[in-house]
């Protein structure tokens, strides 16, 4: 599965709205993925000073992360194939 980038303009936003939507893109995610779609939410970026929020999902492709933030409602600006390159533990 390939590694996907979802960024996010969210002026005004919560830490409260942003755990909501962190919580409804990984539920997305499983109920998907128990549907045999498989997608899953790896973690997100949000820096406050500039309301940017980049999401990283794995998937098989990219129009599964687009469903997943459309299913869950949460807004974004684009999606584009992206590098995880987090060291391992």
């Amino acid at each position: 599965m390939a590694v996907y980038m979802v960024e996010r303009e969210l002026p005004g936003v919560t830490m409260d709205q942003l755990a909501a939507a962190q919580k409804a893109a990984i539920e997305t995610g499983q109920q998907f993925t128990s549907e045999g779609k498989n997608v899953r939410y790896i973690r997100t970026t949000f820096v406050p000073g500039e309301a940017h929020c980049m999401c990283l999902f794995e998937a098989d492709n990219a129009d599964l992360v687009r469903e997943v933030n459309e299913s869950a409602h949460i807004p974004f600006k684009r999606i584009v194939e992206a590098l995880d390159l987090t060291p391992p533990a």
